[in-house]
């Protein structure tokens, strides 16, 4: 398995309200010359967390002590900006298992897609909802079941469905990347290579 198995999550929230939250935010270019997945989660948002003396920035969510979770819940085109994947990968290293949205930019969630970060994208006015929650009440919980592809405002006992690629979504519940999805298969694709002429 390339990353741990998501079929339901059950998670507090890390409320993030604002729009258009490019990959350079996420994890700023000056931190991208490593090639491992491993790291990137300390620099996640690192000129928003920290000024220019390294000390925490107290007024940004990240800092703030009582938001907690497996759970980011971003503004309305969450991702947008350059492709790299390294924004990806600063967010699964933090610890973050979803990203809740309206809008996320494509590369942004098929890079979220391949390394187990679940992008669920729902209706503003759900969304909306999500924030009001979690902003009074920083314990409220969300659940989030791949399964039958649905989010879920516990307090309130509202769902809304969410979309996601079939493909995409059999890998996200076995924890496969595309190797592992190949591997996975390769009986297969001898089979069919031996009784498939070129």
């Amino acid at each position: 398995m390339a990353y741990e198995k998501f079929k339901i999550l059950k998670s507090n929230c890390v409320p993030l309200p604002i729009e258009n939250v490019d990959t350079d935010q996420i994890i700023p270019a000056r931190f991208l010359k490593a090639t491992e997945r491993i790291g990137f989660g300390d620099n996640l948002f690192r000129d928003w967390r920290y000024n220019s003396d390294n000390t925490p920035k107290k007024d940004f969510v990240l800092n703030n002590k009582k938001f907690d979770g497996k759970i980011l819940v971003g503004g309305k085109n969450f991702g947008s900006g350059s492709s790299r994947e390294h924004a990806a990968w600063s967010i699964y290293d933090y610890g973050f298992r979803c990203v809740i949205s309206s809008f996320f930019a494509d590369i942004f969630r098929g890079n979220c897609l391949n390394i187990g970060v679940l992008p669920v994208q729902v209706s503003s006015g759900f969304l909306d909802k999500i924030f009001k929650v979690v902003f009074d009440d920083p314990k409220s919980e969300i659940i989030v079941n791949l399964l039958e592809q649905t989010v879920t405002i516990v307090k309130l006992n509202i769902s809304e469905p969410f979309e996601i690629n079939s493909y995409k979504k059999e890998n996200m519940l076995n924890g496969y990347d595309d190797i592992d999805y190949l591997m996975n298969i390769k009986d297969s694709i001898k089979k069919f290579s031996k009784t498939t002429p070129l």
